[in-house]
């Protein structure tokens, strides 16, 4: 057994009830750095920081079971040095009850915990870059988040002027350091460096600060009260700081400032954390040179911003990142943002889902200083309307890098919504005039196949009470938007039951059974998807809050219909049976079904009917229709 133990890649102590260790194995004393001789008889606080809390832990869990797995611990080993090992405890028993015998096997996961805590600081400094506004609102959140993540106590900005920002050139040997910002944690007490700290001066080549800014490279210092720092050296050992580590703001060959960290702990030179910390000193330089070339472009475009501001046309300007540098007034009034809203977005939070990859390629495209021409795009307001825009986008570069991309738009929702409104009443009257039964004569090139006189079909037509006034009590988009929902609808409707549609104009729906491709019990399918569009619209109104109303006509006869194969089969119809259909719509009732007397000889044995009386159809003698109310049974 002694020869397993001492071959145990993992550290090994067996430790009586109180703590004093009994046996160690080779790993452990090389883990910790100390002698077999120096352990023996010794408490385990010797290595173990928390080791009371771990000997509570290992005599509560005895009740219900001898071991405890995976307990993470903060150890030291001889130079003092920190050390994460995560334990596995076993109580073994004895005869005589106070003489248990504790073993802890531990491995050591430090190099672990470095790079997990590491890389979240990576991530979480780069989003932070990405997300703040100002440089004095991100340098104090660097600093508490390194030390916070990455485990050390104190950090500092020291820069040649009242606050980082103006930026030396690499020769300069003048500069005169300051502090200019420091966060803490709570657990030391460092009132008295502190103060010193703010009174204190630094050129370079001079402290901890100046040789970062002359070396322009990271530095490490092992125990701060041997750097013969005469000024902070002795206040740094009082407040219980000894490593420190620090690295230059640098971008090229421009320094703007050096960030330095302290910790209670005498750490050896880490060379991983100095290279991290001299990327992250690149992408805070890189960050405040683009604040400076932001902060420039705004100063330089105030002269304009009388002008902007009563601008038509909505004028926007962004940051690399996409956040908000400058709008307009007619920007706010058109999006419904607040000023203080608009300070916290991103454009990419405004951009419609449906453009926003079209938009994010533009973006990068003009940051890589490709010349677009005019541009399309939706935004999202406030109270979630779409409004559409045409304009120009350019970047604005300073000293060959990207700084900003400014948009001048123009809100055009208006006029393409009256485009596709005129649109659909062009289509509308060339539809009605197509249905006459003379348009049958008329060839078409696109037509592949003509499938003249079939018989026994049934055209439903569907229209929307009171359209013109409907639309004039509200936008054009909304408009548009709900129609698409309610139409959206009846197509799934069609589908289910087997139809085919003919053509949706405006605010007109026209369906059609039995046709060559579709179902025979034309008159049932259309009679059933009928009571089913009164049920969806009825459905559509309590969900927002809108009180449509549709007729619907049906006549069941026969038609010509040219058939159209381009990637899939579309149909058009001519004939009296689609007059008459439009017809019996027409001269309907609001909310209700009304059907021919042909329609009615189908479907009277499975629904039921109310009849309406004679109505004139053009050109045809007067015809008996009947209101379709619903299933019999």
């Amino acid at each position: 057994m002694d020869q397993v133990i001492t071959a145990m890649a993992d550290a090994l102590f067996i430790t009586n009830n109180i703590g004093e260790i009994k046996k160690v194995n080779r790993a452990a004393q090389q883990l910790f750095g100390f002698s077999e001789e120096e352990l023996i008889n010794k408490p385990i606080s010797l290595i173990i920081d928390e080791e009371q809390v771990l000997i509570e832990a290992i005599h509560q869990h005895s009740f219900f079971q001898k071991n405890l797995q995976n307990l993470e611990l903060v150890c030291r080993t001889k130079t003092r040095e920190k050390r994460l090992i995560a334990f596995s405890c076993s109580v073994i028993p004895k005869k005589i009850k106070g003489l248990e015998e504790i073993v802890y096997i531990g491995r050591d996961i430090t190099a672990r915990q470095q790079r997990e805590q590491r890389t979240s600081a990576q991530y979480a400094i780069t989003r932070l870059l990405s997300e703040s506004q100002t440089v004095k609102q991100v340098i104090p959140k660097i600093l508490q988040l390194i030390c916070q993540n990455l485990g050390w106590d104190l950090g500092e900005l020291w820069a040649p002027s009242q606050y980082i920002g103006t930026s030396v050139q690499g020769d300069s040997l003048n500069a005169v350091l300051r502090c200019v910002e420091i966060w803490s944690s709570r657990v030391i007490s460092a009132r008295e460096f502190k103060a010193i700290t703010w009174q204190t001066t630094y050129t370079p080549g001079v402290g901890l600060p100046g040789r970062i800014w002359i070396r322009r490279l990271p530095l490490w210092i092992q125990d701060i009260t041997e750097d013969g720092d005469q000024r902070r050296s002795q206040p740094a050992a009082e407040a219980g700081l000894h490593t420190a580590f620090g690295f230059p703001i640098l971008d090229d060959s421009e320094i703007l400032g050096v960030m330095v960290f302290f910790s209670r702990d005498v750490q050896p030179k880490d060379k991983d954390l100095l290279q991290m910390m001299g990327s992250i000193g690149s992408q805070i330089a890189q960050f405040i040179k683009r604040k400076q070339a932001e902060d420039a472009l705004v100063e330089s475009e105030e002269r304009y911003r009388d002008l902007f501001e009563n601008a038509n046309d909505l004028i926007q300007c962004v940051n690399a990142s996409g956040h908000f540098l400058y709008v307009n007034r007619a920007w706010r009034e058109a999006l419904g943002y607040s000023e203080a809203e608009i300070a916290n977005m991103s454009v990419f939070d405004i951009i419609h889902s449906e453009f926003k990859q079209d938009c994010l390629q533009r973006f990068y495209r003009v940051f890589s200083g490709e010349k677009l021409g005019q541009v399309e795009a939706a935004f999202v307001t406030k109270d979630g309307q779409t409004i559409f825009l045409e304009g120009n986008i350019n970047c604005k570069f300073v000293e060959g890098h990207p700084v900003a991309i400014r948009g001048i738009f123009r809100n055009v929702t208006q006029r393409l919504a009256a485009e596709v409104l005129h649109h659909q009443q062009t289509e509308t009257e060339r539809f009605l005039l197509n249905i006459l039964p003379a348009a049958i004569s008329k060839p078409l090139k696109e037509t592949t196949n003509i499938v003249e006189g079939v018989a026994d079909v049934t055209v439903l037509f569907a229209d929307i009470v009171s359209f013109s006034e409907i639309a004039a009590s509200m936008s054009a988009i909304q408009l548009l938007n709900l129609l698409n929902s309610i139409f959206s609808t009846f197509d799934r409707l069609t589908e289910q039951h087997g139809l085919e549609r003919i053509k949706t104009i405006g605010d007109a729906y026209m369906v059609v059974s039995g046709l060559p491709t579709r179902r025979r019990d034309h008159a049932q399918a259309i009679a059933q998807m009928a009571l089913q569009m009164q049920a969806a619209i009825a459905l559509f109104n309590t969900e927002n809050n809108q009180n449509f109303s549709i007729r619907i006509g049906i006549h069941t006869g026969s038609v010509a219909t040219r058939v159209i194969e381009f990637k899939q089969i579309t149909y058009n119809l001519w004939g009296d049976t689609v007059n008459i259909a439009h017809c019996i719509e027409y001269q309907g009732i609001a909310g209700k079904i009304q059907v021919t007397e042909d329609t009615y000889k189908s479907l009277c044995n499975e629904f039921v009917f109310e009849k309406r009386g004679e109505i004139e159809v053009q050109g045809k003698e007067k015809m008996t229709t009947y209101l379709l109310i619903g299933h019999k049974g």
